[in-house]
């Protein structure tokens, strides 16, 4: 039997590569998604695709309403998502977020008797975001092995963060040498109903750069 993992999978280009890389070490993989509140549900969209296409064995939709707290421009419609780069950690960093995210990860892993969780940081191309530094990731894993009865009991979890020191640009070329289709995927943090590309956000700017960085034709469709 295959080990297992749970990705989670938010439909963007990182969660798309990162569930096709954890597949590629010999993992069953579990994706998860969270409808957290965000500014738009095409990425929950582009993320059944992702999971669809790369054989996922299960994929969860959590719905978690972040956006009672608000806090950022991607779950409080009162704050304009930036089109310029900023200095510090910019409005799209949504509080707590990944903490949350991986918590409830950690949740269907002890579940499945997983003994990976994968996720999609990177403290390269990043916005600047606190939880998707190295040292971040190291903490959760700790406490993970600390709070859950697999960690206790000898099943040690381990927190699968293969982009996290990597330029957009590879990411982009290990992910199509693993055959990832980025046309499915949506990373803009103001795409449209159809999932159509802003062009001019933090996340489009970093992606469009990745594309071109690697030589390689963007498949995103954008809105003009």
């Amino acid at each position: 039997m295959n080990p297992k993992a749970v990705v989670l999978v938010s439909g963007g280009l990182d969660s798309a590569t990162v569930l096709a890389m954890v597949k590629a070490q010999g993992y069953d993989v579990y994706a998860l998604s969270f409808d957290y509140g965000q500014r738009h549900r095409s990425e929950l969209d582009a993320a059944r695709r992702v999971a669809e296409a790369q054989g996922a064995k299960d994929h969860r939709i959590v719905k978690l309403d972040l956006a009672l707290f608000g806090g950022s421009a991607l779950t409080d419609s009162s704050i304009d998502v930036p089109t310029a780069p900023t200095e510090g950690i910019p409005v799209t960093y949504v509080p707590a977020r990944n903490t949350v995210l991986l918590s409830v990860a950690l949740a269907w892993a002890e579940v499945l008797h997983a003994s990976a969780i994968g996720i999609g940081v990177n403290a390269v191309d990043y916005s600047g975001y606190p939880d998707c530094r190295p040292e971040y990731i190291a903490a959760f894993e700790k406490m993970a092995n600390l709070a859950t009865k697999t960690g206790v009991e000898g099943e040690p979890l381990k927190i699968l963060t293969p982009l996290i020191d990597l330029p957009k640009s590879e990411i982009i070329r290990q992910g199509m040498a693993l055959g990832v289709d980025y046309g499915l995927t949506v990373s803009c943090y103001m795409a449209d109903d159809a999932g159509r590309a802003c062009g001019v956000c933090d996340s489009c700017r970093i992606r469009k750069e990745g594309f071109a960085n690697a030589g390689v034709s963007d498949p995103t469709h954008y809105q003009a």
